[in-house]
């Protein structure tokens, strides 16, 4: 990755174990799409919710050329899934986007 990892706390102390998992997770992303431009990921305690407890969003903005992707509808309780879950999606995306990017580039000229 060319650009440093923002990791951001709202809501909740910083806690360097849950930033040494995410940052973590960003590093195996990176592995896994090599051409990866910055990422930003923001752990959030939301404080009004209709079930009990209070859980944790995350959410991540990932930069690649010509595109930008983002997870924003990760909640949990347990902050370790919620990271889990919104980094499962981001591959997911990062596979479509790179599946596109291929398939596009496949395509026959017209003839």
């Amino acid at each position: 990755m060319k650009q440093t990892v923002d990791i951001q706390f709202l809501g909740t102390p910083a806690s360097s174990a849950v930033e040494a998992v995410a940052r973590e997770k960003v590093r195996k992303l990176d592995q896994f799409c090599a051409h990866m431009i910055s990422c930003r990921v923001r752990i959030e305690l939301v404080h009004k919710h209709r079930h009990q407890g209070r859980p944790f969003a995350v959410h991540i903005e990932l930069a690649l050329p010509g595109q930008v992707l983002a997870i924003s509808r990760v909640h949990d309780e347990d902050v370790y899934i919620a990271l889990r879950a919104a980094f499962d999606g981001m591959k997911r995306q990062i596979e479509d986007a790179v599946r596109r990017d291929r398939d596009h580039r496949k395509q026959p000229a017209a003839t």
